[in-house]
């Protein structure tokens, strides 16, 4: 039995990258049955695309995105930075779908805004190289993770995490996650908006912030290559949702990889009729 959900958000995935948990978003996506999807960024990786990264779960879940579409489910692509060439195609609509760089929704009378959050991040916006450079350390992070887990199940210990380590451990990094949530509901209630939601920088939560005596609810969906979270909404309040592998069964027999791309162009070909 699915579970019925208002609205998901989702961003982070980074399809394409060697860190990208496609395989676990594609069970969690299929156990839900949502009224609309919001894919809130940084969804496929186009900085760091490897063709050898996109395994067969990546095409089940984009597959699986078009059957939702098919079946009436409203879903919004929010652009992040990594997939900023989408951009240009802002504005873009075919059935259900649509392509933005943000998103306004008023959820049992709050004024909620979506968006990846890039825009805000001064990094971003003074240092490109240097944000495609630490992209590429995370990364290297991401594959001495796998490395080492390996390690660790082979000797029965407990996995580990070092960028979430570095992030909870060093200054710096936690000086710049609380800056970003600050710079983002300071402009959130410039705005009139009473609640804000993110994804960007990996750090999955739901804050309320005080600001000129008014409550600013900030939430960030996390991502899919480490926390494995999404946002969920259901009669007027929002929760994290956390994957966890125990409720899963990953033992679903594959079909060939011809089939599943005929499969996806019948998809496109309904929706496009």
């Amino acid at each position: 039995m699915k579970r019925s959900v208002e609205i998901v958000v989702i961003s982070d995935v980074h399809l394409g990258s060697i860190g990208s948990k496609a395989k676990e978003l594609y069970f969690y996506l299929k156990s839900i049955k949502p009224r609309m999807l919001i894919m809130n960024g940084d969804i496929i990786d186009m900085w760091q695309f490897k063709k050898r990264h996109w395994n067969i779960y990546h095409t089940k879940l984009i597959r699986l995105i078009l059957k939702l579409i098919n079946n009436g489910v409203t879903v919004h692509y929010i652009t992040g930075n990594h997939d900023e060439e989408l951009r240009r195609f802002k504005g873009f609509k075919i059935s259900n779908f649509k392509i933005s760089n943000k998103l306004i929704l008023n959820l049992n009378g709050k004024k909620t805004w979506f968006f990846h959050g890039d825009v805000f991040d001064i990094t971003m916006q003074h240092s490109k190289w240097l944000t495609r450079l630490g992209s590429y350390g995370y990364d290297l992070l991401i594959l001495l993770n796998f490395i080492i887990n390996k390690i660790y199940f082979i000797s029965k210990k407990e996995k580990t995490s070092f960028s979430k380590k570095i992030k909870k451990n060093i200054k710096q990094a936690v000086k710049y996650i609380n800056q970003f949530e600050n710079t983002i509901v300071e402009i959130a209630e410039n705005h009139g908006f009473t609640s804000v939601v993110c994804g960007h920088i990996h750090e999955p939560c739901i804050k309320t912030f005080k600001l000129k005596n008014k409550n600013i609810e900030y939430l960030n969906s996390g991502d899919w290559v480490e926390n494995l979270t999404s946002l969920e909404y259901n009669n007027g309040n929002w929760e994290i949702y956390k994957f966890n592998y125990s409720d899963f069964k990953t033992d679903e027999s594959f079909k060939p990889i011809n089939k599943i791309f005929n499969e996806m162009l019948d998809d496109y070909n309904i929706l496009t009729k």
